[in-house]
Order: C-alpha cells, then structure tokens, then sequence
C-alpha cells in the first residue's frame, strides 16, 4: 500500500490526527491530459482542496495499490481496512475510509461488527461525481467528514462508531443503505436517526451516537465466513428455486428478504423446505423487504408458521448488516448471537 503524510497546519502544530484510507471508487478519480480517469494524486490533495488548511490537521493517507471498484470489494479487503484501523487506533484520532458507494453500505457494516471496542470515529463517504469534476460532490463529503472524524468532546471523541457521511447527513453505517444513484443525498437510514446533520455548522445528536463501553479495549475481527447465501421471496417464487438456494453445499445460513413485517408463503411444501434446511442446522434469518420497519414475526398468520418452524426474526436489521454480521458470527462460532445487538446494529427487542 502507498503512504504519504501531509501537515495542513504547516508551519503551525496540528490540531488533530486523521487517517484516509483510500480504497478506490469514483471519489478518486481525475482527468489526465489525455482527459482518461485516473487514480487522484493524494500528494496533491491540498492544491484541490486548500480549505483543508483551515481544519488544521495531521493527515496519513494510505492507498490501496489498486483502487478497486467497490463491486469488486471482497471480504479480504475489510480485513485490510479492519487490520489498518486496528493497528494504527491508538495512534490517530479519527479515520475517514474514501470507498465506492455501490458496497459501502455492505463494508460500513462488517467493520462495524469486526471491531468490537473501537473508540475512534470510522467515517465511510464517497462521491457521486469525481473530484476532478466542477460539480462534484467529494470536496464537501470529505472536508465534512474529516472534521467529524476530528471531533473531540470533553477530550474523547465525539462519534466513536462506524458512520457514512454523505449528502449532508452523518448516518450509523450498519443502519445505512444505498437508495439512489443520481443523485446526491445517496444513503439512507430509515430505522435510526441521523448521528448528525451538517449545514452552516454540523450539528451532533449525542443522544442517539454510540457510546464505548467503559474498560472495553479494542479487539479485531478477522475470522469471516461466507457461506451464506440471500433468499428474496417475490410472488410466484417456486420451490425449486427456494430448495436450490437451501441445498447449496456447505451452506450455513440464509438471509431471507420477506415481505412487509416478515411475512412470506404458506404453502406447505415451501415451508417444508426451510423446516428442512433448519433441521440440517442452516440458520435461517428473517429480514424484511421493506427500508423501514421491522419484521415482527407471527404478527401475522403469514408468518406464524416461519416461527414455529424455527426461522429466526431480525428485527429492524438491513440486509447489509445482517450478511455480515453473520459472516461474523459464524466465523467466530457464535451464530446464537444474531438477535443480540452488537453495534447498534438492531433495536432490542
């Protein structure tokens, strides 16, 4: 990985230490000569952005060798960035990981699950447009989300957890999904409140941020287990493509998007086939289709029989956070764990 540290207090002391981790995505991207996208030169970050001499900070940017398209974003790379982040905790106040944004909801949420403890800020943002271009977003999403990354209140930071900012809004990453690919406002957090909203000044809701256990350090996670696969339920789904899905060799769970308040199919042969997959110890979680709300299994007689059959209720969990949350779990051996809040991840229950 490249690394390069860049003082914008020059020549006075910086106020605050923060680290970028560039991953790729369209954020980093500008016209050469020829006017092809090419990776940004963070080396110059400051002859793009010179607001940034006025946050006064101690900036440590590591870039991967090879920006990746955040479609291509594996498991490996949240333990990379994990395995960064842990490393250098107590040496920074705060980091900013510049990530696509088609998956930064999916790796928002597994590092906030592989790094129990953490008490330092972990801003996810992007851009929509490159920072090359007049429009573009990046210049506002990073500068924001560099000072809330610097944050400090009473001398400890102000939002220790795992965030995106994007679009004005600072939301709880395992709480976040992507809605919207034109424009700018393009994450959404339809079951948590904003951590914080930024206008003329950025305005903190210290009642809904996170708080670190006391005494609790921080540990990584780095065992994942992928073996999980997402059953989407629509009208008309056959049983042959549900039983594909829950015979797939090796598989340990399954994210089962259903409708409305966790409701699904009554036939007795589709439910005859998760009782089965079950019964052959594949855990089955139940999510709901819908960005908000919460699946409230046996609300209904629709979905009275996935409890008695032994589906499992996620609550208010997206998709995002309870895919990788599982890899978690199950990585660790601790699958029972999946209704028990980690990382602010569910209501409880």
């Amino acid at each position: 990985m490249k690394q390069i540290h860049i003082n914008t207090a020059t020549p006075a002391q910086p106020q605050s230490k923060v680290m970028i981790i560039y991953t790729g995505g369209t954020f980093g991207m500008a016209h050469d000569a020829k006017g092809v996208l090419v990776p940004f030169d963070f080396g110059l970050i400051l002859e793009h952005l010179p607001a940034l001499r006025n946050l006064s900070l101690n900036l440590t940017v590591i870039s991967f060798d090879t920006p990746i398209d955040s479609s291509n974003i594996r498991p490996t790379h949240w333990q990379q960035i994990a395995q960064l982040i842990y490393e250098h905790h107590h040496l920074q106040d705060g980091f900013v990981v510049l990530h696509g944004t088609d998956t930064m909801a999916y790796t928002a949420s597994a590092l906030s699950f592989m790094l129990p403890g953490l008490q330092k800020p972990v801003v996810f943002t992007g851009a929509q447009l490159p920072i090359s271009e007049p429009r573009s977003d990046a210049r506002e999403n990073l500068i924001t989300s560099l000072e809330i990354a610097a944050a400090k209140m009473n001398g400890k930071a102000r939002v220790p957890e795992v965030c995106i900012y994007f679009g004005d809004e600072l939301l709880r990453g395992n709480r976040s999904k992507k809605v919207e690919s034109m424009h700018f406002d393009a994450f959404q957090s339809e079951n948590y409140p904003p951590l914080a909203k930024a206008g003329v000044k950025i305005d903190y809701h210290d009642a809904v941020i996170l708080k670190p256990a006391s005494g609790v350090e921080l540990k990584i996670v780095s065992a994942l287990n992928t073996s999980i696969a997402i059953l989407k339920l629509f009208p008309g789904i056959s049983d042959t493509s549900v039983e594909a899905i829950t015979t797939i060799p090796g598989l340990k769970a399954i994210v089962m998007e259903t409708f409305g308040a966790g409701n699904a199919p009554t036939s007795p042969s589709f439910l005859q086939i998760l009782k089965t997959a079950i019964e052959q110890d594949i855990l089955i979680l139940n999510v709901s289709q819908c960005p908000g709300g919460m699946v409230v299994q046996g609300r209904y007689e629709t979905s009275k029989d996935l409890q008695r059959i032994g589906v499992v209720s996620g609550g208010d969990m997206t998709t995002e956070a309870a895919l990788t949350k599982l890899m978690v779990l199950l990585g660790i051996g601790q699958a029972n764990l999946i209704t028990s809040p980690l990382a602010g991840e569910m209501t409880n229950s």
